[in-house]
């Protein structure tokens, strides 16, 4: 006999609902033990949704730091020297290069390349600093994405699909790791001046749960009230806040029993118990002044640097994943004055990248950190020709280029002190060991301790991935 009025959503039972209900949840039990590691990964308590998880596997990192050179870096220009252009300089290159923009003759790099390292490899005048620690990079020489244009690429490279409303990797290491903090972000994007292009798409959680999106920070402020709004309250205390929210608590738990966990209702809980909980813990994270003096300078006064540090400082409270943009807009897309645009931007990051990487090794940190460097593609090794556009009348800048670019990725496991790939001779296309976005993003996962086709989320009838169907873990990149 029923004990309460017939309610339409009890007509409506998932496979899993309907098991978990059957038996006193016998069967989701047993149904457990057969999924094995994959029920594992999405084992998500709904009450501490950042509560720390383990991955599928021992993993080499625990913690990320990606670091988006926004707009598309040179390869030609940083970590992948072409002699062969100075010998083709201003000559058509003996390529059929399908270009995005009509371009023009070899254009060889303003910049001279030396080799740093007990491993010799080969690092542009640019990034003296981060060339220090080149024993304990991996350059990827051969990054391949599908399209030259940087909406798509963007897309491709933060969330794994160019098109399609998918979550971004952040969110993804944050919802199969959990956070180590319970008092901060799991995932913070820094990006100075307000949004890039695709905006906070780039950082979404999309049909994840809210709780794993990135929060964003606007870096450009350095006064704490500005850079995280309304982190204190300045007309009730803290108990009145506690108090406050345990009466919203109970309201929203009534408002959220007829609505079966619906997850913008959740995520907005749970954003309201983060705010209030990240008041102690954000206020000493973000107060770089006590840092010592020697330390501030290492990683230089600059946004970059202060971004950095900041990150720094974020990875040792336990939050999981760090995004740091450098510059507003799109700062690396240098179809014209290329020379000085890429120094100046090198000038801004260099030692700030440099100093983090020195930075975690001296703390012990770089072993389980997986620091991340490179753009959404590359440039072009011939010149575009002058438009209407941004160029117009200047022939000293390249072009996008996807066929063939470069990142690195150092600590966390990865072989230091190696190249991987390489694109030929005159740095257009990748022709040797091609790594494709989706095998960096199974690669990023296998260091994280995850096989990329087993970390999924239930979504709208079928199980989704960050890699979707594609990507294979490049093995030779892990130590």
């Amino acid at each position: 006999m029923s004990h309460h009025a017939p309610r339409p959503e009890d007509r409506f039972l998932t496979r899993r609902d309907f098991l978990q209900r059957c038996g006193i949840g016998f069967g989701a039990l047993g149904l457990a033990a057969l999924l094995g590691p994959e029920a594992r990964a999405a084992a998500v308590n709904l009450d501490r949704p950042l509560a720390p998880r383990p991955p599928h596997f021992p993993a080499k990192a625990k913690r990320v730091i990606h670091i988006f050179a926004n707009g598309g870096p040179s390869q030609v220009d940083t970590f992948d020297p072409k002699p062969a252009l100075d010998k083709w300089h201003g000559k058509p290159l003996p390529l059929d290069l399908k270009t995005e923009r009509k371009t023009g003759a070899a254009y060889k790099s303003p910049f001279a390349f030396k080799k740093y390292g007990r491993s010799g490899i080969e690092v542009s005048e640019l990034f003296p600093h981060v060339a220090e620690s080149i024993d304990e990079i991996a350059v990827i020489r051969s990054m391949t994405a599908d399209v030259p244009n940087h909406e798509p690429s963007l897309m491709l490279m933060n969330c794994g699909d160019a098109r399609l409303p998918r979550p971004s990797l952040g969110s993804w290491v944050t919802y199969g790791l959990g956070s180590e903090n319970q008092n901060l972000p799991g995932f913070v994007a820094m990006c100075p001046g307000g949004y890039p292009i695709q905006e906070s798409q780039n950082w979404q959680s999309a049909f994840l749960p809210g709780i794993y999106q990135g929060n964003y920070l606007n870096t450009a402020n350095t006064d704490l009230e500005k850079l995280i709004e309304h982190i204190r309250s300045g007309t009730t205390t803290r108990r009145d806040q506690r108090a406050q929210l345990d009466l919203l608590a109970r309201l929203n738990a009534r408002h959220a029993a007829n609505r079966a966990q619906d997850p913008q209702l959740e995520a907005r809980i749970q954003s309201f118990e983060l705010a209030y909980r990240m008041q102690l813990d954000a206020t000493d994270a973000f107060a770089l002044a006590k840092e010592p003096a020697a330390m501030r300078e290492l990683y230089g006064d600059t946004t970059q640097g202060r971004q950095l540090l900041m990150a720094r400082r974020l990875l040792e409270r336990g939050v999981r994943f760090v995004q740091v943009w450098h510059g507003e807009g799109q700062p690396w897309d240098n179809h014209d004055d290329l020379e000085v645009n890429h120094r100046k931007l090198a000038r801004e990051s260099d030692q700030a990248i440099g100093a983090l990487l020195k930075d975690l090794k001296q703390r012990g940190m770089l072993d389980d950190t997986l620091v991340i460097w490179g753009g959404e593609f590359g440039r072009t090794p011939v010149v575009e020709l002058p438009t209407a556009g941004a160029n117009a009348g200047k022939v000293n800048g390249r072009d996008h280029n996807h066929y063939g670019f470069t990142m690195w990725l150092a600590g966390g496991g990865v072989k230091g002190g190696t190249v991987y790939g390489a694109t030929d001779e005159f740095g257009f296309k990748a022709v040797e060991k091609p790594v494709h976005v989706h095998d960096l993003h199974a690669t990023i996962l296998a260091l994280l301790g995850f096989d990329h086709e087993k970390l999924t989320y239930r979504h709208a009838g079928r199980d989704f991935r960050l890699t979707d169907v594609h990507g294979k873990v490049v093995r030779d990149l892990i130590a």
